[in-house]
């Protein structure tokens, strides 16, 4: 499938430039993170540097390639200026040469270190993030990687911490084969610079009291669901006394082809349910499908660090969206889906589901500054 190279190539190339109003030595440009990657080949007969290969990865896929046949493609209909860009220079006797061939960047792919990879588009993606709100809200959850997986038929499963506000995929990991997601929860985190004032949101499983006592060690904040993998925490916080709580947040929702009524009622706790705990949350989740019309009631608690007058009411509503996939964060476009993956050997399918996380953060990055809007649209 041959890449479009007229629809975002111009907002795509804006993106390797560093933030305007920062010096250039204060915030390195994405080549300068992509040069941080160590190169497996042998330097001797190497034509093309990694970083070079790794961009024009990264703008095929903003375009929407899904193969890497589609990654070669993107080069070949590109104009010998883009191409200057990355690093290509384009012989004008034998142009077909210029550029990596797809089987080059297959083979490159598939060795290059994945994991040094998420870090250094996590590290680009962190240093252009901008928000007003006091507290950074980081959902923690895993993705595994369709139509790719390893020796022995194991999936390839990607946790990723993603930021509520943007959307952004600051951090991923390859899970591996002799281990879980619970246990790449800290390594995960350790990747990240400045955590501290950051609020982690994470699905029951990640309800661990050594998450717990890691994030406030790194002087981050907490929220997680109370279910029946820590038995011991339903039963704990269901006889608190709801019921003379009166009610303080109501929201209500369409979507997934159902109506929601989300109520919450919050209290203080102490630390014997979890490390550093400071409240408790109920919430009562009133579901009415819009195809059946029936209505389904569900009561949910979840336990967080946070003190009443860090977040109040308000702000623990949101956050807690995101623990059952229904947070503020829109979720990634279908053709960008970090899910999606066509390779099928080595690193490559990590390396195109970062690649992936890169275009999504460099569109919705793109789409915050109005100048961009109607260009795209052709509204010039």
């Amino acid at each position: 499938m041959p890449a479009d190279v007229s629809s975002l190539i111009s907002p795509a190339f804006d993106q390797l430039d560093p933030r305007p109003e920062a010096a250039r030595s204060e915030i390195p440009d994405l080549l300068e993170r992509l040069a941080q990657i160590p190169d497996p080949r042998d330097p001797r007969g190497v034509r093309h540097p990694l970083v070079t290969i790794l961009a024009q990865t990264a703008c095929a896929v903003l375009v929407g390639a899904r193969s890497l046949l589609a990654v070669g493609e993107w080069a070949a209909d590109s104009t010998p200026e883009l191409l200057e860009r990355l690093g290509i220079r384009v012989d004008p006797l034998f142009p077909k040469h210029s550029w990596p061939a797809e089987s080059t960047i297959r083979r490159l792919l598939a060795r290059v270190d994945a994991n040094a990879l998420d870090r250094a588009v996590g590290a680009w993606l962190a240093d252009r993030q901008t928000t007003n709100d006091r507290l950074r809200a980081l959902a923690v959850d895993g993705k595994s990687l369709r139509r790719a997986a390893r020796a022995r038929d194991r999936k390839i499963h990607l946790p990723a911490a993603c930021d509520h506000a943007g959307g952004l995929v600051l951090a991923q990991l390859d899970v591996g084969e002799k281990t879980n997601e619970i246990t790449c929860f800290q390594p995960l985190l350790n990747t990240l610079d400045g955590l501290a004032g950051t609020v982690a949101t994470s699905d029951a499983m990640h309800t661990q009291d050594d998450h717990a006592a890691y994030l406030l060690r790194r002087k981050a904040h907490y929220i997680v669901i109370a279910k029946s993998n820590r038995k011991n925490l339903p039963k704990q916080l269901k006889p608190l006394l709801w019921h003379r709580i009166p009610l303080q947040n109501r929201t209500r929702a369409t979507g997934h082809g159902r109506h929601e009524i989300r109520r919450l009622k919050v209290c203080a706790v102490n630390t014997r349910f979890l490390p550093g705990a400071r409240q408790a949350v109920q919430i009562v989740r009133r579901r009415v499908s819009r195809k059946t019309g029936k209505t389904s009631l569900k009561t949910v608690y979840a336990v967080t660090s946070l003190t009443a007058e860090q977040a109040d009411p308000a702000r623990l509503a949101l956050d807690s969206r995101a623990l059952d996939g229904r947070g503020p964060a829109p979720r990634p476009g279908r053709h960008l889906h970090r899910g999606h993956s066509q390779p099928r050997t080595g690193n490559a399918p990590q390396v195109t589901a970062t690649c992936r996380n890169l275009a999504i953060g460099a569109l919705r990055r793109a789409a915050r500054d109005q100048t961009r809007t109607l260009p795209l649209l052709d509204l010039t």
